[in-house]
């Protein structure tokens, strides 16, 4: 079988998320085909099916989860399958929902950077469009107040030296309640407004149907930020 531009720009996009369920092929092969609306589930199922009988993929139905997980083979990538039953494949498939409907804005998708040291910390992505780039969370649960406050901080100091234009943070309402409490906010000043927090997942980590008001905001502030780069610049 040959493949397509589009087959291995998939393949590389499963390698960086490592795995997916099959919503987040639909707006992943919809976003890199330029339609920028996610393709049908019959044909998100297809393609599966097709990169599956060489071996460049695989899949495999969970029971917390609706339909297929899916993942770059060995022979694709070189790495050996994720472990679909470690306590981060939940998270780790929401983040690649998120990282698929970046892809199908018009946006890249790439890992953050290692952490430099212990008390650093690594973003679950980075989104990339027109040369601005963000900084992309998911938060499923709430963590410590103390461990918001030092990722806080470190997402500030980032959006100050390393160019980063905001932190967009999808998650529970719960999550994002502790995640963006004034505890852990107040001391951003200016910065706060470089920061977006989308309570638009359910308990399960499920993405609504109707995400449309939720990008609207993403659009929205980042020609606000826009305004205040420009401002700031005169």
């Amino acid at each position: 079988m040959r493949l397509t531009e589009r087959d291995e720009q998939m393949l590389a996009w499963l390698d960086v998320v490592r795995l997916c369920d099959m919503d987040a092929i639909r707006f992943a092969l919809g976003g890199l085909s330029g339609a920028g609306e996610p393709v049908s589930l019959r044909k998100a199922q297809q393609w599966v099916a097709r990169l599956g009988e060489v071996g460049l993929v695989d899949r495999q139905r969970l029971t917390f989860r609706d339909g297929s997980i899916v993942w770059a083979t060995h022979q694709a990538t070189g790495k050996a399958a994720p472990n679909l039953y470690r306590q981060t494949t939940r998270h780790e498939i929401v983040v690649a929902s998120a990282a698929a409907r970046f892809l199908c804005r018009g946006y890249s998708w790439e890992r953050d950077r290692k952490p430099q040291n212990r008390n650093d910390h690594q973003a679950d992505g980075v989104a990339t469009r027109d040369g601005v780039r963000e900084l992309v969370e998911v938060e499923l649960t709430p963590k410590t107040g103390a461990r918001y406050g030092k990722i806080i901080d470190d997402h500030a100091r980032r959006l100050e030296r390393e160019g980063f234009a905001r932190v967009i943070y999808f998650g529970t309402p719960v999550a994002l309640r502790a995640a963006g409490a004034d505890e852990h906010t107040r001391a951003l000043g200016s910065l706060r407004t470089r920061f977006l927090w989308l309570p638009l997942l359910d308990a399960r980590g499920q993405w609504p149907k109707d995400d449309e008001a939720a990008w609207q905001t993403i659009a929205d502030q980042a020609v606000a930020v826009e305004l205040e780069d420009a401002r700031s610049s005169r």
